[in-house]
């Protein structure tokens, strides 16, 4: 069963509406909103590596007062335990038992700020949540429920006291992209706006979060044209295969690739994927998925450059592709 023609103008039409709404707070920035859209509804997280005073933050927030559900925001520090993030078990004395508190992770939207201030262990309490959306504690699930997005924020220069994320973790992140800085139109209205302290706080939900959950639906349905699968395919196997990759594309990348590819043409009011929906998503899919090794960086190499090259020695499919 695929998304027919009329479910994917509603999707489109009721995704331009959120992504208005976003950019009363983030100016400029149409196509960051899109992206953080579009890992809120493949229900996957998002890593966003900036420099400080972009809108990182400004971005989370915005994203989670649109969605009519619970937020939280997570301040990561090198002493923040696994139990501050996922909750912990308390013994009750007036009813004799065990009872869990849950811990910020718990929210529909949650923020993890600076996420490589923490120490790994700290780090590694998110892996379980991010990939089950459950939390063990003492041998017990806890769901943390539906839908459920990370934004993670890092830092790229400031690296002194920090823990650089596994790559495994990394992995976990459906995207990562930068917010930039704004432009000199957005900049201007910034500074004639100056008075208003918190842009945030002009978004207000617009969008339920069972209304996100249909959406999630619909993107499922979007056809995928075997010969775009195959395009995805011969991007991982030649990612692997490029110089100064160590590590190239994995299969849960892959699904990645396809799962937000669905997204972002129901986003554009069609009911198929195109090759241009994979050439548009590569960087952020991949950016934080292919390690380079030692070589790159003096042979002045980047990540930016191999994915480049990537997308030029792997032809896209030429076939009209379509359900």
């Amino acid at each position: 069963m695929t998304i027919s023609h009329e479910q994917a103008e509603w999707f489109k039409s009721t995704f331009d509406q959120l992504t208005d709404n976003m950019e009363k707070a983030v100016l400029g920035k149409r196509h960051v909103v899109r992206l953080a859209l579009t890992c809120l509804l493949s229900e996957g997280h998002i890593l966003l590596e900036d420099f400080p005073g972009t809108g990182k933050t400004m971005l989370a927030r915005a994203l989670a007062n649109t969605v009519q559900g619970s937020h939280a925001r997570i301040q990561f520090t090198p002493d923040l335990l696994p139990s501050d993030v996922t909750g912990v078990t308390v013994y009750d004395q007036h009813k004799g038992t065990f009872e869990f508190h849950p811990g910020p992770i718990f929210h529909t939207i949650v923020l993890a700020d600076e996420i490589n201030r923490a120490s790994p262990k700290t780090q590694s309490a998110l892996l379980e949540v991010m990939e089950e959306g459950q939390v063990t504690v003492d041998g017990v699930a806890h769901p943390v429920g539906r839908p459920f997005l990370v934004i993670a924020t890092q830092n790229p220069i400031e690296q002194a006291g920090t823990y650089r994320l596994p790559e495994a973790q990394l992995d976990r992140f459906l995207m990562k992209t930068s917010v930039g800085y704004p432009d000199r139109q957005a900049t201007v209205e910034l500074l004639n706006n100056a008075a208003v302290r918190d842009r945030a706080a002009l978004v207000t939900p617009v969008i339920t979060a069972a209304t996100i959950a249909q959406m999630s639906g619909l993107a499922d349905e979007v056809y995928v044209d075997p010969a775009v699968v195959g395009y995805v395919a011969e991007l991982a196997e030649e990612s692997r295969r490029q110089p100064h990759v160590k590590l190239g594309l994995s299969a849960r990348g892959c699904l990645a690739f396809v799962r937000v590819a669905k997204t972002w043409a129901a986003a554009d009011g069609r009911d198929h994927v195109v090759p241009d929906d994979i050439k548009d998503l590569a960087e952020p899919v991949l950016s934080h998925r292919m390690l380079l090794d030692a070589e790159a960086q003096f042979s002045g190499v980047d990540v930016q450059t191999v994915i480049s090259r990537l997308l030029d020695a792997v032809a896209p499919p030429t076939d009209r592709v379509g359900a």
